[in-house]
């Protein structure tokens, strides 16, 4: 039976050297001083489980090197287990670090049993992903993707079938759905991915530029034609090439694209000879390409080559509690992007963000929230912030859905006011502190939601002065 593999990435020389000394006798060990060194090892090496210090910060660095490194490696190479290593004054950002993908986490000084354990069970977790033929029931990202509905969940189970064959790959989906992050997704997951993953906007590129854009050109081949130049196709060679909006390419050109994926030879422009191009095609549109074959502006048997394996993202309004997911995500992102002490949303953001109807799906999502972020004056970001009016409830249907419905706005609207401190909220609204936890457990709310980032601790927070 093969040994498995651990890169510890750490930038003390002595915890490196310990764990490869400790470890060794249960694993191949390679070690990492840097973000850099990690990467390279990653792509070369292939481990199975990575230890990574939160702390990673060598001379030069961003102080959150770890964190960031670690959304690579939760991006790029899903399979990889990673472990964080926290001192005890950052245990918080250990517990920021499973949120964003790390299996689990363990304290300096090193205890070398615990780590073991640790390390055992990280790889028990990564052996299910690998044997079953769906994503894990838990996971709530698939590289940059992020959602766990079932609609989400069926397209990464899509992904992760197709992305290992040589097979062309059709995405549809509305505008704003993702598109590009699925065949990101689908880069990531090949055996393409060492390759480089070439995004081209095929709507963007006026008609008369982009059969030279796709395939190149020679010196002197018209006008302007000053020096040969390599298309996109060949620019992705070892990679994936994305074409984006494929519905907008104009008819000779789609002949051209055609004949391409027949023999994955290139000609440019005003060329002699054709070049053989190892490169794999994932194409995405919004529009309804049978009706555009029915019109005759798209080619029929363009369609079926390039729809081998067709993926379907459905748009934000179907993907159910998924919403509220992506919400938090960007909102944690763009807090730490932007350096700003954003907490939460308020209640009342929350049902606003589940009331509307998101037209422009996750794109307007995440333009809404990092607006917000940047924009928000309170530590929680209200509808007003978002820019949405606030989720209007259902009708009620009954004078006691009424009185609920008012009685939960009243204590949303008490914690807001008093920063999560449930002594000086239940004051305001003039109840007992036992009658407003009762309330709380009544309607499901979390006091510490609406705590502002310099509040005291929950148990000082609540002692009466």
């Amino acid at each position: 039976m093969s040994v498995e593999k651990v890169l510890i990435v750490d930038d003390e020389e002595s915890i490196r050297n310990q764990l490869k000394w400790g470890l060794a006798d249960e694993f191949e060990v390679v070690c990492a001083a840097n973000a850099a060194e990690a990467r390279r090892l990653l792509r070369e090496q292939r481990p199975s489980l990575v230890t990574l210090d939160v702390a990673l910060s060598p001379p030069g660095a961003p102080q959150d090197e770890g964190l960031l490194l670690l959304d690579e490696i939760v991006d790029q190479h899903p399979l990889a287990k990673v472990v964080m290593v926290t001192g005890n004054e950052s245990r918080e950002n250990a517990l920021l670090a499973i949120r964003r993908g790390a299996v689990d986490w363990y304290a300096k000084p090193i205890e070398l049993a615990e780590l073991k354990m640790i390390l055992r069970r990280a790889l028990h977790i990564r052996r299910i992903e690998e044997a079953s033929p769906e994503p894990a029931s838990g996971r709530k990202r698939y590289h940059r993707l992020v959602g766990e509905s079932l609609a989400i969940r069926k397209v990464f189970s899509l992904v992760q079938r197709v992305a290992p064959t040589d097979a062309t790959v059709l995405i549809l989906g509305e505008n704003g759905t993702g598109k590009e992050l699925v065949a990101h997704a689908i880069h990531q997951a090949s055996s393409h991915r060492e390759g480089p993953f070439v995004p081209i906007n095929c709507g963007a590129i006026p008609e008369t530029l982009l059969e030279s854009e796709l395939f190149g050109h020679e010196r002197g081949s018209f006008t302007d034609a000053h020096r040969m130049r390599e298309g996109k196709l060949e620019v992705a060679a070892g990679g994936t090439v994305f074409l984006d909006e494929i519905g907008e390419i104009p008819t000779p050109v789609q002949v051209k694209l055609l004949r391409f994926l027949q023999d994955h030879k290139v000609e440019r422009i005003g060329g002699r000879e054709a070049q053989r191009v190892d490169v794999r095609v994932v194409a995405a549109t919004n529009h309804d390409l049978k009706s555009a074959m029915a019109a005759g502006t798209f080619r029929e048997d363009l369609f079926y080559r390039l729809s081998v394996v067709t993926v379907q993202v459905p748009p934000l309004r179907e993907r159910g509690d998924d919403t509220r997911l992506l919400a938090e995500y960007f909102l944690e992102f763009y807090s730490r992007h932007h350096k700003r002490r954003i907490k939460g949303f308020t209640q009342s953001g929350l049902r606003a963000i589940q009331a509307h109807p998101w037209p422009g799906n996750v794109r307007e999502l995440e333009n809404r929230v990092q607006r917000a972020v940047i924009l928000a004056q309170d530590a929680y970001l209200r509808p007003e912030d978002l820019e949405l009016g606030e989720g209007a409830a259902e009708t009620p249907r009954t004078l006691q859905d009424a009185r609920d419905t008012a009685e939960r706005s009243l204590i949303e609207d008490a914690l807001v006011r008093n920063a999560g401190n449930i002594t000086r909220a239940a004051r305001d609204i003039d109840v007992s502190r036992p009658t407003f936890h009762d309330l709380l457990r009544k309607h499901g709310l979390d006091a510490g939601r609406f705590r502002h980032p310099d509040a005291p601790s929950p148990d000082e927070a609540d002692e009466d002065s």
